[in-house]
């Protein structure tokens, strides 16, 4: 991503669906993947696969893995090579009046970020970092909104600056979708 265009990554979320989608910037600087890899009776596997580069394996060797229990109940997060760790204890909750939608996890940069749902009018979920600064958020398609082909009308911006988290933004976004939508 060596352009700076000076505006967020803009990820065009393809199908709005927790099963599975693709994420691709409007301006084509990033391309990442959230599909299912396993799907049996004990458990469901997604993972984050980041296109962007166009190496042989990236298609095959996703850069995050989440593993959900066979009921949608939150499992294992993986990122990397790393060991696998608890979905409760990565992306916790940020206090008991809060409840289940603010939460926080610690990205590969070692500092922490929040992701909360409509904590403002402008955004569905929105991340900041310990200052208060958004660092992502996403978008629904407004109700009324024409529909687009090829697109769900959802988005997910990273700001350009925390680009380089693009992947974790998306899982852990998606876990917090998945949080909301199962009321876990």
């Amino acid at each position: 991503m060596a352009t700076k265009y000076g505006l967020p990554i803009f990820l065009e979320d393809k199908t709005g669906r927790l099963t599975g989608s693709e994420f691709v910037d409007i301006h084509e600087r990033m391309r990442l993947a959230y599909r299912c890899t396993v799907r049996d009776a004990a458990r469901t596997v997604y993972g984050v696969f980041d296109l962007t580069s166009g190496a042989s394996d990236a298609h095959r060797v996703p850069v995050i893995s989440l593993q959900f229990g066979s009921d949608n109940s939150l499992g294992t997060v993986t990122v990397g090579s790393s060991q696998a760790i608890q979905m409760t204890r990565y992306l916790s909750v940020v206090n008991i009046f809060a409840g289940s939608k603010l939460r926080r996890f610690f990205a590969s940069d070692g500092k922490e970020y929040r992701w909360g749902y409509r904590l403002t009018d402008d955004h569905e979920w929105s991340c900041t970092n310990s200052s208060g600064q958004l660092v992502a958020y996403y978008n629904l398609k407004h109700p009324g909104e024409p529909e687009y082909y090829g697109s769900s009308g959802c988005m997910l911006s990273v700001e350009e600056a925390f680009g380089h988290l693009a992947p974790e933004m998306l899982a852990t976004m998606m876990i917090m979708r998945n949080i909301l939508a199962y009321d876990l």
